[in-house]
Formats: C-alpha cells, structure tokens, sequence
C-alpha cells in the first residue's frame, strides 16, 4: 500500500474500507492480488449494472480500437455517438413513446446535473432549486447545492445559494409532504417564492435507499405543471435497469422535463453522462456548457452493446425483477430474525438493511470484507447497509453474498449486545 499512500490524497475514501489491491475482475467476482475472490455488492457504486468486462461488450470493444476508430472527438459526428443514437432512440426512447432531445455532457453524473439546473434557470429565468431531504446529486458546487448531506457541503467553504430543500416522500411519517411544499408555493411569505425547478430522485440511494410512491411522484409532477417549474428527475445511479425498468420512474406514468443519466449508462464502467430534455427547453447556444470530453466515443460502442443485449425485449428486465423479488425475500428473512432492530428499504435491486447506527452498519461491512464481501453503507448516517450488486450476478452467487452478509448482521448485533451488557 505504499505507493497509495504517499502519492495519493487524503480524499481516497472507498479504499479505506476495502484495503487490498484488486487485479482482475469478471461480473460480479473481484480478485485481489494475492488471489482472493470478493462477492461484489458494491457495482462499482451503480455503475456495473452489467457486471465487470461483460463478455458480450469486450469485444465490440476490441475491435473498435483495433479498427483506429475515433477515441477523442469532443461533440463531433462519429459512428460510434451515430450507432448509439440510433440505439437509444430504437430500444429505449421510441418503444416507451419518449420525445427527448440528447445532451452529452462532461463524462460524469455531477456535470449532468450541473447542466440540468442551468437549463432550468435559463429557461425560466428564476434562480431557485427545489432539492429534498437526503438527496444527493454530486459534489460540484451546482450539484453539491443541491445535495442535502452537509458534509458534502462542508467542504466548499462559501455560502450556496439558490436552493430550498422541501422534505421528501416518508420524511414526515404519514404526512404527505407535497401538502406542504404547495402550502409554501402559495404563501407569499413562506420564504420560498416562485422556484425555477425541482430536482428529485426516484430511489435516494446516498441518502439511505427512500422510496418514492408513485403517489406522491405523480403530485409531484402535478404540482410542477401547474407553478411552471421545471421537473429534473436524478436517474444517475437508479437509471439503466437498476429498479427494474429502464428508468426508475416507469411505473409511476409521469413524463420528467429532463432525465440525468450516467454510471451504468456507459455499459463497461466506461464514463458517459448525458442529459435528456424535452425539445422545448433546449435554448442552448451552441457551446454554451461545453467540456473537452463531451462523448466517450469507447463508451458509446459499449453503451450501445449493453442496449442491443440488454434492452431489445423486456427478459432482461423480468430477470431484473425476479431477483430484486428474491432479494427483497431475504433481506426481510434477514429483518424477521432480529426484531425491531433493523428495517429494509429500497426496491429492484438497489434495497438494504437499516440499522439504528451508523456504527452497527459500518460494524457489519466490515466483518463482510472479512467474509470476501464487498458491501457498503448509506444515508444520512451511514446506517444502511445497500445491497447494489450487479443486475447481471447469477442467483447462486447473490445468495452466497447474502448468506455471507445475513451471518455479519447476527454476528454485529449480537456483539453490539454483549457491549452494552
């Protein structure tokens, strides 16, 4: 660990929790360098939704370098952006009856974000975001503005303006929170004023696995079309299958005016971002918010590869939701067994366990490592325990990691017992 150390800066934070040196990697199999094998619940934090170097990418890959095919293209027209633009607009925008206009921004989700909340602001003229509790969006200063943990926000060190934060789905027990985002829209002296939009997210993932109801997302959007805001939905790590439809807001039947998109997009763990957006918003000058890698033209031939395999029909889609099915089965079984100490949250397969501390959840990724399982935790606390393997892991090798994290959680509750006894 030598070189990491003393080259690397202080701000290394997921190898402080997974402190071995990985070598090789296939679906949802890590390898270290003393040939150890790890259980990956991790996916690469939602971006290997198709596991480590699908074979059915790789070579596609391949032999696009070999061929001398463009690697650096800033937006221009290349074969590659050409064939995944086909792709997207033939198996994921026209099948679902979406009409959206294409944004390739910087290569990660953060400068998605940055551009989505320009594009509200410039089409409205209004300078207020509305973000909610527990969202997290990305640590630029726009996304950071937006992301409700105040660590992240910490580190800026100067005021960030331009944001209200309303209280999400569930923040408020049974009340239905958009009662009171509405009351405030109306109120002249709430404080808020009239905002230029709302950024949301279906599934917060960093913030600790809340759900949306389709409910409430759908007042949501009620109430953006009536106070004309704009309505920005994060699909960035709950995107490309991760819920069990493409986009995680399927089944709720509303109609976002942009879609950030990015981590798993890319197919390979190759970095892609880019934002979708309704035709009438794209008021863009050209090179208005630019960046020299608009367009991972590698990403796009892997992109297009997992969209070909993945998203031609709705079977990959199913197998999504038969095992976030099972893995909600037992990750409940899990829960069952320890009482009122744990709660599960989430859906599709990005679901956990939530812990009373962040130091018992913590306790239980760390036995996992030990275990050769790689998991982390999240929310505003660090108290849940998020399950994001791989969509594509095999069923097998998903319920050994949940026997291997089902024996951390036994193990840590009951350690924590002994301590307070």
């Amino acid at each position: 660990m030598e070189i990491f150390n003393q080259l690397e800066s202080n701000v290394r934070g997921y190898c402080r929790s997974f402190p071995v040196v990985f070598t090789k990697a296939q679906n949802a199999l890590l390898t270290d360098s003393d040939g150890n094998e790890y259980i990956d619940f991790l996916g690469g934090a939602g971006t290997l939704n198709y596991g480590h170097n699908n074979p059915k990418f790789k070579q596609a890959l391949i032999d696009y370098i070999n061929s001398d095919g463009m690697t650096h293209g800033l937006d221009m027209y290349t074969n590659a952006k050409q064939a995944f633009l086909e792709s997207f607009q033939n198996r994921i925008l026209a099948p679902r009856n979406m009409h959206y206009r294409m944004q390739f921004t910087g290569p990660t989700g953060t400068n998605a974000v940055e551009a989505a909340l320009k594009l509200a602001r410039k089409n409205t003229g209004r300078h207020t975001i509305v973000s909610f509790t527990n969202g997290f969006h990305g640590v630029t200063q726009g996304s950071v503005a937006v992301t409700a943990n105040q660590k992240y926000k910490d580190s800026v060190g100067m005021p960030l303006p331009g944001v209200q934060f309303m209280p999400y789905d569930g923040y408020l027990g049974d009340f239905n929170t958009l009662e009171y985002f509405e009351k405030a829209l109306q109120d002249k002296s709430s404080g808020l004023g009239h905002p230029a939009g709302v950024i949301v997210e279906c599934i917060q993932g960093e913030g600790g696995l809340n759900v949306a109801s389709k409910e409430w997302m759908q007042g949501l959007q009620d109430i953006c079309r009536r106070y004309d805001m704009v309505l920005i939905v994060d699909d960035i790590q709950a995107g490309c299958g991760r819920s069990g439809t493409f986009f995680s807001f399927e089944e709720f039947g509303i109609e976002p005016d942009i879609i950030t998109l990015s981590k798993s997009l890319g197919g390979y763990g190759l970095p892609m971002a880019v934002v979708l957006l309704k035709e009438e918003l794209d008021s863009w000058k050209p090179g208005e918010h630019n960046g020299t890698f608009r367009g991972n033209n590698h990403a796009f031939i892997t992109a297009r590869q997992a969209l070909e395999h993945y998203w031609a029909d709705d079977s990959f889609a199913k197998d999504v939701q038969k095992k976030a099915a099972h893995l909600k089965a037992r990750l409940k079984e899990i829960q069952a067994k320890h009482g009122g100490q744990l709660k599960h949250k989430g859906r599709g397969i990005m679901q956990g366990l939530e812990f009373k501390s962040g130091e018992l959840a913590e306790a239980v990724t760390e036995l996992a490592f030990k275990r050769n399982l790689v998991i982390e935790t999240s929310g505003s606390e660090g108290q849940v325990v998020k399950v994001l393997t791989p969509l594509t892991i095999e069923t097998e090798q998903l319920d050994r990691g949940l026997d291997i994290l089902a024996s951390c959680v036994a193990d840590a509750l009951s350690e924590n017992v002994s301590k307070a006894s």
